[in-house]
């Protein structure tokens, strides 16, 4: 008796202990913006267009209060802090050189002025207000917790810095549609993670570094519509590279040579753009048996007669005759 009439002198205790600990883990929830990423983002506000700087008001990016974060700002708790792990903005936004204030967003995960997330080209009327200028800086590579990049339809320039080798987590780099130019830089290699690599459309010179065949996750290689030089053999060497490869662009450019044999060794490749470049002599016969190889497209090339494309809407299947031996 003496124990169940001591009980209820401790019911109380409990739900404030409970109450006390949700206070204290909504504190946390609700921490503050770690001050390097408000002065980052507050920087990049006030080289951005009007459109964003009407919607991001309020002094924290990632909200406080009744405030929700600034628009197209996500971010993620670290301890007692809050740091900005994504940073998308639509294309009409963007005015001016590139934000250098970007690179201090050390937890930065994705970066995609953008806002557009899809490849398809056809909506590229939506984003012809796209004006990123300038280089991209050399700060970049501190942006180590860096996963995709993606500053397509800018009108970004000069060459592009080494350091991006020096993001290590980097799995989707989108540099397409600018005004890039100089030599694809080898650093590109350094990026264990990498898996689409997109560079077409912009004015690159020069070789494609055969390093880039070291790249195990690589699964997607776009470097159509530049000013590119070299041979395929240079590129892909005795085939034993490019392991995760899938599709490979070498559209429009100035490549040479003949399609060494060594190409079907590119056990999972899909897709093969060679089209509108000067290669010579006959497409090997391995390409038209690869198990996997979907389309091929050989056009505008001086390859020799008869030489036909592979593809769906072209041919699906050819027979041992039609191929050049």
């Amino acid at each position: 008796m003496a124990a169940a009439a001591a009980a209820p002198r401790f019911l109380p205790v409990r739900p404030l202990f409970l109450l006390l600990l949700l206070l204290v883990l909504a504190g946390v929830a609700s921490g503050k913006t770690v001050k390097r990423d408000v002065k980052a983002l507050n920087e990049i506000k006030s080289s951005l267009g009007w459109r964003v700087v009407y919607s991001w008001v309020g002094d924290d990016p990632c909200g406080h209060g009744d405030l929700p974060p600034w628009s197209g700002v996500t971010c993620s708790q670290q301890g007692d802090y809050r740091v900005v792990t994504e940073l998308e903005v639509y294309a009409v936004s963007i005015v001016g050189p590139f934000p250098t204030a970007v690179t201090n967003l050390l937890d930065l995960k994705r970066f995609n002025p953008l806002n557009h997330v899809n490849n398809d080209y056809s909506n590229y009327r939506d984003l012809h207000n796209n004006k990123l200028t300038g280089p991209i800086p050399p700060q970049i590579g501190r942006l180590k917790h860096l996963r995709i990049l993606n500053l397509r339809w800018n009108k970004l320039q000069d060459v592009l810095p080494p350091e991006i080798g020096e993001l290590k987590k980097l799995t989707h780099l989108y540099l397409s549609f600018n005004n890039f130019k100089g030599e694809i830089p080898v650093e590109l290699a350094n990026l264990p993670e990498l898996r689409y690599l997109y560079l077409h459309e912009n004015r690159f010179t020069g070789r494609i570094p055969p390093e880039l065949g070291t790249l195990k996750n690589l699964r997607h290689l776009d470097v159509g519509n530049n000013h590119l030089i070299g041979t395929l053999r240079d590129l892909i060497g005795n085939g034993n590279g490019f392991p995760s490869l899938r599709n490979l662009y070498l559209n429009n450019n100035d490549l040479t040579g003949v399609l060494p044999d060594q190409i079907a060794n590119l056990t999972n490749l899909e897709i093969l753009y060679l089209d509108n470049n000067n290669f010579i002599g006959r497409i090997p016969e391995g390409l038209y048996k690869h198990p996997f190889l979907k389309e091929l497209y050989i056009e505008g090339n001086q390859f020799r007669p008869g030489s036909k494309s592979k593809g769906t809407h072209k041919v699906l299947e050819l027979p041992d005759a039609d191929i050049l031996v």
